[in-house]
């Protein structure tokens, strides 16, 4: 789906909507300003809807945004702001809920015509909200790399991949969205923003006083609910993301590889460092004439056609062992069932201690063997040393632990008793962190890494659970809500059949 099809749809039920409240509720004032309503209350709740399925998303996502922020401010006269975002980050989470049930319940109010003045100042502020956050990933196209944002005079060309945070998040995984689409969008919506606010007197209300609180109250109170549902309680029940069940990421891989590898160069887009001005050339026009663009005076960008199968974070699903080596094929092409557990995150603190070790001096002596032309090598201790060295020691989260040893371990051991394979992927660390990790939950099984971002888009779970059947994804588990290794083998027939 296209934004362009979406709005289609929403002004649809827009229109309808308005129809019905004019002819049949007698509730309009103004059809403009009550279809403006109606419009952009179903777009804020249908938007808010998408991230609510998935409130982790959206506060992976305004991490980028804080630590671009941090990055951004810490090298200006507002440096003072720079210590704020790192805490913002630690608390994305609670962010991303608040603003998620904000944006559906003020959606609810627009319907509703509940609390105008509150509703309209309420609007009228988040969408700037919305625009400054698009309207920073928009503009940091145009700044190059080793130049602040707020280095203005040293701004260049547009280039896309300049841009902090790829893209903003409005509609969660469902629609993504080019920054520069979705900053002009919330442009557009500063239009009936402003118009709600000074004319607030003619925006529609529905039923009683009483009957609008109630709504509101009661939406507030189960979004909350709904939202804490899809990451604490349980993974999101709609999957937007590319790894969903049924998926088969070998096979998706390598397509998107594929595609990648055809895509044609079209034209070359030549920018004059000095003037700025920006000469599109075809192919082979450029080829016969690159010689008048040397590199020194001027910055070349291929123009490419788009793959025929676009590329997701599947292209992007590379794993290596603690040495560093790959293990991504065989992990997808193990043949049978395997048990995959994704941790984003191992959270520990540590400590640093100093122990003594000893450091052994050894000398060698050339001797000659008695009444012989042969020698021999002897070594003897020449001297020994106490040494101090500092060790680091980790501690990790109780609560964490017992994720493991008491909900994931059981059934990992089952399964591995029965033949089927078990492996875990975290985020890229200390060997000996995972190591230590490893004792302290008793995991026998194998410790992987790969990229946090991939593994925080296979699943919103830590740990999370993932079933694999020939590299296809057959299901997917919150730890809360992982059944026992019974069930599953009822279920999806492992045990006897793991390498079927």
């Amino acid at each position: 789906m296209t934004l362009g099809t979406l709005t289609l749809y929403i002004a649809i039920a827009a229109l309808i909507l308005t129809f019905a409240m004019y002819r049949g509720l007698k509730r309009v004032q103004h059809p403009g300003v009550s279809f403006l309503q109606n419009f952009c209350g179903a777009l804020f709740v249908f938007s808010g809807w998408v991230k609510a399925v998935d409130p982790l998303g959206t506060a992976y996502k305004m991490e980028q945004y804080f630590a671009e922020f941090e990055s951004t401010f810490s090298e200006t006269w507002f440096s003072f702001l720079a210590p704020m975002f790192p805490w913002l980050s630690e608390h994305a989470v609670l962010f991303s809920v608040v603003m998620i049930v904000f944006e559906i319940v003020l959606g609810l109010m627009l319907l509703l015509g509940a609390h105008r003045k509150f509703t309209a100042w309420a609007f009228l502020l988040l969408v700037a909200f919305f625009t400054f956050l698009t309207g920073f990933t928009y503009l940091t196209g145009y700044v190059p790399a080793g130049v602040n944002f707020f280095e203005f005079g040293k701004w260049g060309p547009y280039v896309e991949a300049n841009m902090k945070v790829t893209d903003c998040g409005c509609f969660g995984d469902f629609l993504k969205l080019k920054p520069k689409i979705s900053f002009f969008k919330d442009v557009v919506l500063l239009v009936p923003a402003l118009l709600f606010v000074f004319r607030q007197e003619r925006m529609h209300q529905l039923f009683t006083p009483r009957i609008r609180n109630a709504a509101v109250g009661l939406a507030t109170v189960g979004l909350v609910v709904y939202c804490m549902s899809n990451f604490v309680w349980d993974i999101p029940h709609a999957d937007f993301r590319p790894f969903k069940v049924g998926v088969n990421i070998a096979e998706r891989k390598a397509l998107e590889e594929e595609a990648e590898a055809n895509v044609e160069i079209t034209h070359y887009k030549i920018t004059d460092k000095e003037s700025g001005k920006v000469i599109v050339l075809p192919v082979e026009q450029y080829l016969q004439e690159f010689k008048n663009y040397p590199k020194e005076k001027f910055d070349l960008e291929q123009v490419k056609t788009e793959p025929a199968v676009p590329r997701t974070k599947i292209s992007d699903f590379e794993i290596s062992d603690l040495e560093g080596n790959d293990v991504t094929d065989d992990i997808l092409s193990h043949p049978g069932y395997s048990f995959m557990l994704i941790a984003y995150k191992i959270p520990a603190t540590t400590s640093e201690g100093a122990i003594t070790v000893k450091d052994t001096l050894f000398v060698y002596d050339t001797l000659q063997i008695e009444g012989t032309d042969s020698f021999t090598v002897e070594r003897r201790v020449a001297s020994v040393t106490d040494r101090q060295v500092t060790q680091t020691t980790y501690h990790f989260d109780p609560s964490y632990v017992e994720r493991y040893t008491k909900v994931v371990n059981p059934v990992m051991e089952e399964a591995e008793r029965t033949g089927v394979r078990v492996f875990a992927i975290t985020a890229y660390a200390d060997p000996a962190k995972l190591d230590d990790f490893r004792h302290e939950t008793q995991s026998a099984y194998p410790f992987y890494v790969a990229d946090d971002i991939l593994l925080k888009t296979i699943v919103r779970s830590n740990p999370g659970i993932v079933l694999l059947h020939n590299g296809t994804i057959v299901q997917k588990w919150h730890w809360r809500q992982l059944p026992t290794f019974e069930v599953i083998r009822a279920k999806y027939g492992l045990g006897a059949t793991a390498e079927q």
